[in-house]
């Protein structure tokens, strides 16, 4: 980020804590397509089509409106701080509709397992394996993608996540390591640890 954007963003937050709406809607607008990637691939497969993530979107706009002043006294980049409120939101999203389903709409997975840094592995083995497309293949891709998600389990929760972040999120690295807390070095040195030993090990899985 150039020096004119830094000032134009911290502008931005400036008006937008003073009250300025359009201000805070012009720095959620920057990061609007990102944030949905997010809950595209953090989303519960039992909700969605329940949840439209417009809905969360704008649950996290609120949110924001109300947090906003909270911002400067947070040592993290804009970005980072935006997502974690909107990650907040899903996660309060997901707990009211799980709690308010009937038991067999939640049976297969939990919110446990598709929230937080020790989630995702559901979501990273469908991504990776989302090309299947024959009766045949959707047999094979089934058997694959539940071996997968037993592999991505033995992973270390922080690669795992990392994996995440990087690959299916979209994050750089700068913006990985302040989402789990590391240094920019540890958290390139545990992505690329982590990419190699899950190619190693998918080489395992018929």
């Amino acid at each position: 980020m150039s020096s004119t954007d830094a000032a134009n963003i911290e502008s931005l937050v400036d008006r937008a804590s003073a009250g300025d709406q359009q201000a805070l809607a012009d720095v959620f607008g920057q990061f609007r397509p990102r944030l949905r990637k997010m809950i595209a691939f953090r989303m519960d497969r039992k909700l969605q089509g329940r949840v439209d993530p417009s809905d969360v979107l704008q649950e996290s706009f609120l949110a924001l409106s109300e947090k906003l002043p909270e911002f400067p006294q947070r040592k993290m980049s804009l970005f980072v701080w935006v997502r974690l409120v909107t990650m907040e939101r899903l996660m309060r999203i997901h707990r009211t509709h799980i709690t308010t389903q009937k038991r067999d709409a939640r049976r297969d997975l939990s919110i446990d397992r598709q929230l937080g840094t020790d989630a995702t592995s559901m979501s990273i083995a469908i991504g990776l394996l989302d090309n299947a497309t024959s009766v045949a293949g959707k047999v094979a891709k089934q058997e694959q993608q539940a071996a997968l998600i037993e592999l991505l389990e033995e992973m270390d929760p922080i690669d795992r996540e990392i994996v995440a972040l990087r690959i299916f999120e979209g994050l750089n690295n700068g913006e990985a390591a302040e989402t789990l807390e590391l240094t920019k070095q540890t958290a390139s040195k545990r992505f690329l640890r982590a990419m190699q030993r899950l190619r190693e090990s998918m080489l395992e899985i018929p």
